[in-house]
């Protein structure tokens, strides 16, 4: 044998080698970029976990805090909704300007710190998980199970329910157009949960 022919003869393991080298490779690269990606959503899981986790305790902070505050804008509410507002009396009109710039500051309080009004419009469907039925009435311009009026406005904080909004709503056999589904606030992940997390804002039966 030859020194020549030694490195012709050899080339056919060295080539085999090779390819199991660069399959090895490969699979190790696949296996490093899989777990890039489990570690990568791991880390994203973990942020949202903090956040809801962190929105929570928040919510629960502040929840007693913003139920004491409701009365206040209530009767802000109630003050704005029956003042004189044809009066011709300057003094009047300043007073009444400025219970308005009141609630409107509070309420812009309450956006601010995740408090959002539940005050859904006539002839929105009644939502048991947001609103509670306190009359029965038909109507020609509401349909069955559709919101007449509003008698009291509810409150969510962070998706929590904290109040539900107190409504009137049409009975069965009201002639009026179709409801349309609760557009109140945005979407709930507490759905079906109480200002304690327990029940809803009131059971209803709407069916036709």
């Amino acid at each position: 044998m030859t020194d020549e022919q030694t490195p012709a003869e050899d080339m056919p393991f060295e080539t085999d080698d090779a390819s199991q080298e660069i399959e090895a490779l490969k699979l190790e690269v696949a296996q490093l970029k899989e777990q890039a990606l489990r570690y990568a959503a791991e880390a994203e899981n973990t942020k949202r976990r903090a956040e809801r986790e962190m929105n929570d305790a928040r919510a629960y902070a502040i929840q007693k805090f913003a139920r004491d505050l409701l009365g206040a804008a209530d009767n802000l509410a109630r003050a704005t909704a029956h003042s004189p507002k044809d009066s011709t009396d300057a003094a009047v009109k300043n007073f009444i300007i400025g219970v308005e710039m009141t609630e409107k500051e509070l309420q812009g309080a309450f956006e601010r710190n995740g408090l959002k009004k539940i005050d859904p419009a006539p002839g929105e469907k009644f939502d048991p998980h947001l609103h509670q039925a306190v009359t029965e009435q038909p109507s020609t311009e509401v349909a069955a199970g559709g919101v007449i009026s509003v008698l009291q406005a509810g409150y969510e904080l962070m998706g929590r329910l904290v109040r539900p909004a107190m409504v009137a709503v049409a009975a069965k056999g009201s002639t009026g157009p179709a409801a349309p589904e609760s557009s109140s606030v945005g979407s709930n992940p507490y759905a079906g949960a109480g200002a304690d997390g327990e029940g809803s804002g009131g059971a209803f039966d709407t069916k036709a």
